[in-house]
């Protein structure tokens, strides 16, 4: 049994039922809703939060932990939850302890001196699940110490679409690797030893919008839903996670905040889920205001309730207001709000809210940031280091070089470094960005050069960088994308909308490729390091950089991993966990993409499937050979798991680790089915010379078909499983 789990059960539990029936129905309604303290289209004070508690009972407040809260203390931000606890326990009816969630993405980022870890591209490149519920246990102890007790997260969404603001949020385009990742992050949110609820999101799918704009429509068939966005849902449900969130776009028309459908049909009678579903923020309001498929906010209330959303996240007294009208008018079936407010009972019971809601102060200082927490962030961005190219061996660069010139954007850029989802400039981040961990572990006789020569956008001083090349013995260009987050915004921070990053191009920006291509000319070795969000096409840099590094947004600690990994003291192991496209036209750009025919021959058509690099790449300073590749049994059937034994070989000179992928595909099945999918994968770690088998238990659910009407089906026939270049065949019977 889990920390987590072991510290729920032994709580004092109130009787839910009975607390249930002392609720008048406007005080049920405020159980349904949250409010936020910060400015959004209105400011809202702490004042202003302690007074909508007081007056309406609200369930939920978020007062720190989210882009708009003007709390960045952490002393602070637990000194306000323990005053509003205070004000909900001690000035309201009946005590109810609120919950508060916040935006846990990639650790408690928006709080000073909290460990901001790398993003989920950059942690599912780590294939590492021990690694991820290590970073969910992370998080939730720092939310925890600070008086949060939901983490919105971890996210589930597939990234089809590299356009799309929100990639780096993901772990992936391949629904399998999302929802291992995302089951492992939510078991290591279970396993902290103060209770914190996780929330799945965004419900049911969100990674493949129109255009690649964010929150656009994601019209899809109905095998496709099911095959590519459910799929990721299902393991970290199995899981037991807490909470789920609805995306904010519409699915074939319907938006998931209005879909009873998703929300009750699937989620709740197919896939068993018995927890509560919170809006995402402003879902609810989106109905009529975006969506248009209701006229005001009173009937985009009782959609979104009627579809299966308990809370509105910043519902406010508007929704109280509103859904007691409702319910008296006979608009609303009040047992729909009593099912509501039952869940979220059960939740601040299973959280011992009404045992003890408080924090305690005095550990926000010990907990956040510590040391064992930094070096479980420095691992993770160790490990997601990918290296993509390396010709002619130029990397690693030796230690001891006599002049290493650093370059680039995103060079001394903290902000860049760790992107959206965390503080942003200026709000007090700490860290080490790749110039510091350069200068950090060179010889002390190394001279480090840095000139910027140009920013995201615009030209710095190129000529200054060139002439620095020239006189370097190494040079280290550090490209990319800066800090944001949803539609590349907000424009504060990030710009003019029409300028990148921007979901029209995946290209580098002029400056920075001029800054690229000027400091190779001088003909000084050069390592490309990317530290963006969404993977850039580079096509000029996949034939003419030596050495180019995939780091995505390694977090605070990232700096120290870039350069560790340039330098040699880690040994690259990370795999890519989307394909890197050739332009914007070439999308989409995926592995488990669907064949079609060649009408006038397969030589006259170009790829289907043509990447730079492609899903799973990733290089390594040492050789490694598979040797075998082998299952337990020659047949499977439903409800059963077969073994997949992968023996792979270390013949190179260090020691390393590399990622294992088994792939299956299907021959001949009732429909068209994917080329080839994700069906096991593991992190092996090999000294030199050693040779290991690793094992693979994958479920026979994994090779079923999804028809058209959606259901998935174990048909009888062939599977072609494949690693490597190696090929074995299975039968399911």
């Amino acid at each position: 049994m889990n920390t987590n789990t072991q510290t729920r059960q032994n709580r004092t539990s109130i009787d839910i039922e009975e607390e249930l029936d002392q609720l008048s129905l406007r005080e049920k309604a405020g159980q349904l809703a949250g409010t936020y303290v910060g400015t959004m289209s209105e400011t809202r004070t702490v004042e202003d939060v302690a007074e909508l508690v007081r007056e309406y009972g609200l369930g939920f407040a978020t007062p720190f932990g989210y882009g708009a809260s003007p709390i960045r203390d952490p002393i602070e931000a637990a000194e306000t939850v323990n005053r509003l606890q205070r004000i909900a326990v001690e000035e309201t009816s009946h005590g109810i302890p609120l919950a508060i969630p916040v935006d846990a993405i990639h650790g408690n980022a928006y709080l000073q001196q909290a460990t901001i870890l790398p993003h989920n591209a950059g942690l599912a490149a780590t294939r590492n699940v021990e690694l991820a519920s290590e970073v969910g246990e992370l998080t939730a102890t720092e939310v925890a110490a600070t008086g949060g007790k939901v983490t919105y997260g971890p996210t589930c969404d597939v990234a089809l679409d590299p356009r799309w603001g929100r990639t780096f949020e993901s772990f992936g385009e391949s629904a399998y690797l999302c929802g291992e990742f995302a089951a492992a992050k939510a078991r290591g949110v279970s396993t902290a030893s103060e209770p914190v609820a996780a929330m799945a999101k965004h419900f049911p799918a969100y990674g493949d919008p129109s255009r690649g704009e964010d929150a656009a429509p994601v019209d899809r068939s109905v095998s496709s839903i099911r095959r590519d966005f459910l799929r990721a849902f299902e393991p970290v449900l199995d899981a037991e996670i807490d909470a789920v969130m609805p995306s904010y776009n519409s699915i074939n028309g319907v938006p998931s905040h209005a879909s009873s459908h998703f929300l009750r049909d699937v989620l709740r009678d197919e896939l068993d889920f018995d927890g509560y579903v919170a809006s995402d923020w402003n879902g609810v309001n989106m109905l009529h205001e975006h969506h248009g498929v209701s006229s005001d906010l009173r009937g985009s209330i009782r959609q979104s309730i009627e579809a299966g959303v308990d809370v509105h996240s910043l519902g406010e007294d508007d929704h109280v207001e509103q859904v007691v009208e409702l319910v008296e008018s006979g608009e609303l079936d009040e047992s729909l709000v009593d099912e509501a407010v039952r869940r979220i009972l059960t939740l601040k019971d299973d959280l011992g809210l009404f045992e003890d809601p408080y924090v305690d102060v005095d550990q926000v200082a010990t907990t956040l940031g510590c040391e064992e927490h930094q070096e479980i962030s420095l691992e993770a961005a160790r490990q997601s280091m990918t290296l993509l190219r390396n010709e002619d061996e130029v990397l690693p660069f030796s230690l001891d070089l006599d002049e290493v010139l650093v370059t680039g954007p995103n060079a001394d850029e903290l902000a860049h470094q760790v992107g959206g989802w965390s503080l942003k400039p200026d709000e007090g981040l700490e860290g080490e960005t790749v110039l510091d961990g350069v200068e950090s572990i060179v010889s002390d006789d190394t001279t480090v050069t840095y000139e910027r020569g140009t920013g995201i956008r615009a030209e710095d001083d190129i000529e200054a960088a060139a002439a620095a090349a020239s006189d370097a013995d190494a040079a280290v260009v550090v490209l990319g994308e800066n800090w944001y987050l949803h539609e590349f915004g907000p424009q504060d921070v990030t710009g003019p909308t029409d300028a990148f990053p921007k979901r029209s191009t995946l290209s580098l920006p002029s400056a920075q490729r001029e800054l690229l291509e000027t400091v190779v000319e001088t003909g000084t070795p050069v390592a490309l390091v990317i530290i963006a969000g969404r993977p850039l096409s580079i096509p000029w840099a996949a034939e003419n950089v030596p050495a180019i590094i995939q780091a995505y947004y390694p977090g605070s600690a990232g700096g120290r991993a870039v350069a560790e990994t340039v330098f040699g003291e880690v040994n690259p192991s990370g795999s890519l966990p989307v394909s890197v496209p050739r332009s914007t036209g070439h999308l989409p750009v995926r592995h488990n993409y669907l064949p079609g025919p060649t009408p006038i021959g397969a030589d006259e058509h170009e790829s289907s499937y043509d990447p730079l690099w492609p899903f799973g790449h990733g290089l390594s300073y040492t050789e490694f050979e598979y040797r075998s590749l082998e299952t337990d049994s020659p047949t499977v059937s439903n409800d059963s798991t077969i073994t997949v034994n992968v023996t792979i070989a270390n013949t190179g000179d260090r020691a390393g680790a590399t990622a294992v992928h088994v792939f299956a595909s299907r021959p001949v099945s009732s429909v068209v089915t994917p080329a080839k999918q994700l069906v096991g994968f593991d992190r092996v770690e090999l000294e030199s010379g050693e040779e290991r088998t690793t094992s693979l238990e994958v479920d026979a659910e994994q090779f079923s078909v999804v028809r058209p009407d959606g259901t998935s089906v174990l048909e009888p026939g062939r599977v072609e499983l494949t690693c490597g270049e190696m090929a074995r065949t299975l039968e399911i019977e």
